[in-house]
């Protein structure tokens, strides 16, 4: 571990580090991905056809806060050298919002979907900000390795997180309680636990950026309008975000939309879903380590390729799947690409951000995603309303998105984008 960390960082400290993403990802397993969203649609919602199509707007609404938003918080917070604040008080607002969504019971709409685009704006802003520490905690070679060493933490967060509440539900369900009295615990279980899973972040990780001189009246907005200005040359990270636009859209589909496919084509209860989302996140985090390691062996560019190419095989699969065994297979073939393809981004957007201004690029790394994950949760929710209910051609359609991602990927040219941000 030693060899793969920078330079007067110790390995409390890149535990303190990972153990944000621990914190932060039982937020994405039971709020997006397993058990709030089927509650959205088939409780807040009462069942209605648009619900599907609500909860994507919802989705939308929350990440196009953070779209606009991103780079101006990450400029400010490298002129202020104030990333580990701006992420303090995202967190809180993330743990706040999160617990004021146990008020959203049957018909709760409008309150549901304030929460929901409160938290989850939080959530966004705070992933931005821990990944901007990156490349000051691992040496360039290793960023793939302690990428995915966090990335991996976070899917066993996860799995805490999805594993309290897995155990909760059944006990409530063996009292006879319905899913609108288990589902707002379960949201106050996952915000308990990011809280207490996030105190070794701010009590060892270290602020090392330094404040730098404004250069106008509004820093960040000079800080952000030059990037603008300058974006001819860093083309490779330009060609790198549209390529993440593309392939995180299919994830983000794929990790909003799980729960209500397993619930409306597959058949699945709430326990059923639960369970295949526990062993789907330990496969998440096998996968983001062995690929982190793979990615610093064979190259950033071909283990991203390789990850996007089991995405194309798992939408195959579920389209194919008309029983449990093969969309069980599809969704660990998920899971491994999952972790995998998320780490890699997060390496290669290190490799390609200037070191003076690592919180501003990954607040454009944040655009990029925030943006696909308006874009891979529309088309499904679109296609399916469109379709007339039809999730299995929704996940065929989602899975173009993979696609365009492997053809933008081929143009990238990592080294001299390396070069670009050396000089920028």
């Amino acid at each position: 571990m030693r060899s793969s960390l920078a330079t007067g960082v110790t390995r409390r400290e890149i535990w303190a580090w990972a153990m944000f993403d621990f914190a932060n990802s039982g937020y994405t397993t039971v709020i997006i991905t397993a058990v709030f969203n089927a509650y959205f649609v088939a409780v807040v919602a009462e069942g209605k056809p648009w619900g599907t199509l609500a909860w994507t707007s919802t989705l939308a609404l929350s990440y196009a806060l953070v779209i606009v938003t991103a780079p101006l918080i990450g400029a400010y917070a490298d002129a202020t050298a104030r990333k580990k604040r701006l992420l303090a008080f995202s967190t809180l607002g993330c743990v706040v919002f999160t617990v004021a969504l146990a008020l959203a019971g049957p018909g709760a709409l409008a309150l549901a979907v304030l929460f929901v685009v409160l938290s989850n704006f939080c959530f966004g802003t705070g992933e931005n900000l821990i990944a901007a520490f990156l490349p000051e905690l691992a040496r360039e070679e290793a960023l793939g390795r302690v990428s995915g060493w966090g990335w991996g933490l976070g899917y066993i967060g996860g799995l805490v997180s999805l594993g309290a509440c897995l155990g909760y539900v059944s006990w409530a369900q063996g009292q006879g309680q319905t899913a609108a009295q288990f589902v707002p615990v379960c949201v106050l279980i996952t915000a308990l636990l990011f809280a207490v899973a996030c105190a070794p972040t701010f009590l060892y990780l270290k602020e090392r950026s330094q404040p730098q001189p404004a250069t106008g009246p509004d820093g960040a907005w000079a800080r952000f309008a030059r990037t603008l200005r300058e974006a001819g040359r860093y083309r490779d990270l330009l060609r790198f975000l549209a390529c993440t636009v593309c392939y995180q859209a299919g994830i983000a589909a794929v990790i909003s939309l799980a729960a209500i496919y397993a619930d409306q084509v597959m058949g699945f209860t709430t326990q059923d879903t639960l369970l295949l989302i526990f062993i789907v996140n330990i496969t998440a985090s096998l996968g983001a380590v062995a690929f982190g390691w793979l990615q610093d062996r064979i190259g950033h560019r071909p283990t991203l390729a390789l990850t996007l190419l089991g995405w194309l095989a798992m939408v195959g699969m579920v389209w194919l799947a008309s029983g449990p065994t093969l969309f069980w297979a599809a969704a660990n073939i998920a899971g491994l690409c999952m972790g995998a393809s998320q780490s890699a981004g997060r390496a290669i957007v290190g490799l390609l951000a200037p070191p003076t201004r690592l919180a501003e690029f990954f607040g454009l790394w944040g655009q990029a995603v925030k943006l696909s994950a308006i874009l891979g949760p529309m088309t499904y929710g679109l296609a399916n309303w469109l379709s007339g209910g039809d999730h299995r051609l929704a996940m065929l359609i989602t899975g173009s998105y993979f696609v365009a991602g492997l053809l933008i990927l081929a143009s990238v040219r990592l080294e001299r984008g390396r070069r670009a941000a050396l000089i920028g």
